[in-house]
């Protein structure tokens, strides 16, 4: 389903799989940790200020998803979304940053408390930070 909706989504600018759950979807790119090619992930998204919030549930695994361990290894990131690309950086939220925005996050889609409750992981909270001498700007 993956490719078929980075596929979508690319396509249409996000007029097709934009949205998740109600929620808006952006495409990741990150470098494989591994192969050094890129990857790109949709993934649905919050906005907290300036900077993107994206969560590494995984469905509730106990392991990671791919895409947050190759932003462990190499944080520099872009951003689609709908037509407009952004350069990021990545960071784990805070413990203070994550139990503001974890309310926020769990309110907006119950499922996400959900896969907490399927793994012992604390689900890491991502935030992706734009790079400040990038002139692109996401209306998100």
């Amino acid at each position: 389903m993956s490719r078929t909706h980075r596929l979508l989504y690319r396509m249409t600018g996000s007029r097709a799989g934009g949205s998740v759950a109600g929620m808006p979807v952006l495409l990741l790119t990150t470098t494989g940790r591994r192969s050094g090619k890129p990857r790109t992930t949709p993934l649905t998204f919050f906005k907290d200020g300036e900077d993107i919030v994206v969560i590494a549930s995984f469905g509730g695994s106990d392991r990671p998803p791919g895409w947050s361990c190759n932003l462990r290894d190499d944080p520099h990131a872009t951003v689609t979304i709908g037509r407009s690309n952004l350069d990021v950086t990545a960071r784990e939220a805070t413990e203070v940053e994550r139990e503001r925005l974890w309310p926020v996050i769990t309110r907006a889609y119950a499922g996400y408390a959900r896969y907490q409750e399927r793994t012992t992981r604390l689900i890491p909270v991502i935030l992706l930070i734009p790079l400040r001498d990038d002139p692109a700007s996401i209306d998100g």
